[in-house]
């Protein structure tokens, strides 16, 4: 993985579809001061009332005009739900250009579907990061399409390593990474969410319950990325023969909850393609 610092100020992005991933965005992007707000543009299909909202809590420039947004930017953001790509890019195609650069945050979504959709040659970049990006700590993936350049990569490269960590792959391995890390918030959220109702059950008052697994979830995360130790070791390490943390990851394996989390990332690998063939179906 790499973060990568440069100089992507002369850019104008536009965010073709304004939910919680191109908000993420934004802000991830606006907060690390990489852009001024002047020179990102957003717009969805219908919802004016999340234009406005984005606009007034942002700065950013928003318009119902889809046409206007694209004609007046560089860089692309294709962030409309994967369904809508299709009418989306019809409405747009006439607007755009091979010297612009577009960008997929689509899960399931080809590259090779979406030049196909704009009828022309300009690089495309697909890309899939996940809802951490608001706080700047994105783990995002990016794969190039037949007809991005170096230069396009390291410029998506740059925009996303400003909100996070940027892996370049191959783009058969990007349905993988939406499956494991596109979702992967959402997995450890519900985790959260059980530990959260055990702390009540078992006493605790529930803001200290918060405050305690939060902090437990920082610090095995940084645990596990300032160590050459695998997973397996350091949770052996805080198992003691007979205690407390054998007791509780006996009830855990009894309950498959390692096979439950495989079979999960797995489903949603196995969805991020059927999307893809649906949609292009």
């Amino acid at each position: 993985m790499t973060k990568i610092v440069s100089n992507i100020a002369d850019q104008t992005i536009a965010f073709i579809g304004a939910g919680s991933m191109a908000e993420s965005i934004i802000a991830g992007l606006i907060a690390d001061r990489i852009v001024a707000p002047s020179q990102l543009i957003a717009t969805n299909r219908q919802d004016e009332d999340r234009l406005k909202w984005l606009e007034q809590h942002y700065g950013i420039k928003t318009t119902v005009n889809k046409e206007e947004a694209v004609a007046h930017a560089n860089l692309i953001v294709l962030a409309m739900k994967p369904k809508d790509i299709e009418s989306a890019m019809k409405a747009i195609r006439s607007y755009t250009s091979e010297k612009q650069l577009f960008i997929s945050v689509l899960a399931g979504i080809s590259t090779s579907y979406i030049t196909e959709l704009l009828g022309h040659h300009a690089p495309v970049i697909r890309t899939m990061p996940n809802t951490s990006a608001k706080v700047g700590e994105s783990a995002t993936a990016i794969s190039a399409g037949a007809y991005a350049t170096e230069r396009e990569i390291q410029l998506a490269c740059a925009l996303f390593s400003a909100i996070g960590t940027v892996t370049v792959v191959p783009e058969e391995q990007l349905d993988a990474v939406t499956g494991l890390a596109g979702s992967g918030p959402a997995y450890i959220y519900y985790l959260v969410e059980a530990m959260e109702k055990a702390a009540t059950e078992i006493g605790l008052d529930e803001e200290v319950g918060k405050e305690l697994v939060i902090q437990t979830l920082i610090g095995a995360a940084k645990r596990l990325s300032t160590t050459s130790k695998t997973a397996e070791e350091l949770y052996t390490q805080v198992m003691s023969p007979g205690g407390t943390t054998e007791a509780g990851l006996q009830v855990l394996a009894e309950n498959h909850f390692q096979d439950a989390i495989v079979a999960c990332i797995k489903r949603a690998t196995e969805r991020s393609k059927e999307l893809g063939a649906q949609t292009k179906n």
